[in-house]
C-alpha cells in the first residue's frame, strides 16, 4: 500500500513504484494518489485530490469527507493485507494511518519527511512508535531524526535527479536575456485563489517590461485554471500571460519568477532562475499554525542554505508592491541578482553529493526492501 496525498508526493511515488517494479517485477501497489501514480501501476482507491486541503480552517470543514475516504482505504487494507506500506509526507492524513497500520502489524516506511524540524516536532513520538524506517530527501534530516531515535536514512532528492547541475548552467545562459517573468501559484485550489490575484497585479505593474507564463500544475483541472485568470487577470494585461503545462520549461525562459512556497521552490533553485518565495493562508488559519512553527524561513531554499537566499513574502508581507521592489532587485544584472545565482547554486551543491546507487528513487527502493528483509 502507497499514500501520497499531495502533488509533490506524487511525484516522488510515482517514483518510487517504478523503481520498485524494476526489482520486484510481480509487485503490486494500491492506494492514495494521483494520474502519476496511477500512470505508474498504482491502483489509487482514494484520489490525493479528494483529500488534500489547505489551512487548519479549510481541514476542519472538509473532516466527515476526508474521515470517509480514510475509512475506505483502511476497508481495502483489510481486504487485501499488504506486505508493506509506504507513507509519503501529507503527515496530518498518513500519520493517523500509520498507527492504524502498526495495529494490523505491517510495517511502515515513510519516504518523504514531515517537517517535524519546522513545527509539531512532538510528532515524532508517533515516528517513533509506528514507522519502522525514514527514508529522507534532505541532507540535515538523516541526522536529525537518528539523534531522536530514529532510523533513517538519506535517499536524496529526485528533482536534484531529474534537472541535474549541468542542465542548470544551460537553462541559466538561456534565460539570461529574456524579458519574461514566471508565475507559479501552487498546485491547489486553495493556494491558486490565496496566490494568483496578487501576483497579476504585480505583473499588471511590470506588463510594459514583462511578459508572463504562468505553468498550469497537473492536479488542477486547466478550465478552472483559466476561469481563475479570466477573473482576476486586470484590464490589459491578458494579451502578456500565458499558461504551459510544465514548470520547467517555463523556468527555462524565464529572467526570474515568483513562487508559492513548497516543492516548486527547490525545482526552481535546481534550474537556477533567481526568484521571490510568496505564501499566504487564511488569516485564521495562520493566526493558529504561526505559534506552531519553529523555523524563521520559510523557503526551502533558504533552509537548506542556513541563510536567506531568495527574498520571503509571507502572509501580510505578500502584496503588490512588496513583490514588485522584490523583483526589481533580482531583474537586473547587478550585485543582487548575482547574489541569489550564487546562493542557489550553494543549494544544488547541497542536493548533488556524490551518491552511489543511481537515482534517489533507486535508492529509496532499495532501502525499502532492505527494511522488508528480515535480519
Amino acid at each position: 500500500m502507497i499514500s501520497s496525498g499531495e502533488s509533490s508526493g506524487e511525484y516522488y511515488g510515482a517514483g518510487l513504484i517504478e523503481a520498485l517494479r524494476r526489482r520486484e517485477p510481480a509487485a503490486e501497489f494500491f492506494g492514495v494518489g494521483g494520474s502519476r501514480m496511477r500512470e505508474a501501476g498504482c491502483e489509487t482507491v482514494v484520489d490525493a485530490h479528494e483529500i488534500s486541503v489547505l489551512g487548519l480552517v479549510e481541514v476542519v470543514r472538509h473532516l466527515p469527507h476526508i474521515y470517509s475516504e480514510y475509512r475506505r482505504l483502511l476497508r481495502e487494507v483489510d481486504a487485501r493485507k499488504p506486505d508493506a506500506a509506504i507513507l509519503i509526507d501529507f503527515p496530518d492524513f498518513n500519520l493517523r494511518l500509520a498507527r492504524q497500520l502498526h495495529k494490523r502489524s505491517i510495517p511502515v516506511i515513510y519516504y518523504v519527511s514531515p517537517q517535524l524540524w519546522a513545527w509539531r516536532a512532538g510528532r515524532i513520538e508517533q515516528i517513533r512508535k509506528y514507522v519502522r524506517k525514514m527514508l529522507v530527501i534532505f541532507p540535515f534530516e538523516e541526522r536529525w531524526y537518528r539523534e531522536r531515535g530514529v532510523e533513517a536514512e538519506y535517499a536524496g532528492h529526485p528533482l536534484a535527479d531529474s534537472l541535474r547541475p549541468e542542465t542548470s548552467a544551460k537553462i541559466g545562459a538561456a534565460s539570461s536575456g529574456d524579458h519574461i517573468i514566471a508565475l507559479l501559484p501552487g498546485s491547489r485550489h486553495k493556494e491558486v485563489e490565496m496566490h494568483l490575484p496578487t501576483m497579476l497585479g504585480a505583473a499588471s505593474l511590470l506588463a510594459s517590461t514583462y511578459q508572463f507564463v504562468i505553468p498550469i500544475a497537473k492536479s488542477l483541472d486547466s478550465k478552472w485554471f483559466q476561469g481563475q485568470l479570466e477573473k482576476h487577470c486586470p484590464p490589459g494585461l491578458r494579451s502578456r500571460v500565458s499558461t504551459v503545462d510544465d514548470a520547467s520549461s517555463a523556468l527555462l525562459r524565464s529572467r526570474a519568477a515568483v513562487v508559492a512556497s513548497g516543492t516548486a521552490t527547490l525545482e526552481t533553485a535546481l534550474i537556477g532562475t533567481p526568484f521571490v518565495m510568496v505564501y499566504r493562508v487564511s488569516p485564521l488559519s495562520w493566526t493558529l499554525g504561526r505559534p506552531l512553527v519553529k523555523v524563521d524561513r520559510f523557503a526551502m531554499p533558504n533552509l537548506i542554505a542556513g541563510r536567506d537566499v531568495v527574498p520571503e513574502l509571507v502572509q501580510n508581507k505578500f502584496i503588490v508592491k512588496n513583490v514588485v521592489a522584490a523583483l526589481q532587485k533580482i531583474l537586473p544584472d547587478g550585485p543582487e541578482r548575482q547574489r541569489v545565482i550564487d546562493g542557489l547554486a550553494e543549494v544544488r551543491a547541497k542536493l548533488h553529493p556524490p551518491r552511489p546507487g543511481g537515482t534517489a528513487s533507486d535508492r529509496a527502493a532499495d532501502a525499502v526492501l532492505a527494511a522488508l528483509t528480515p535480519k
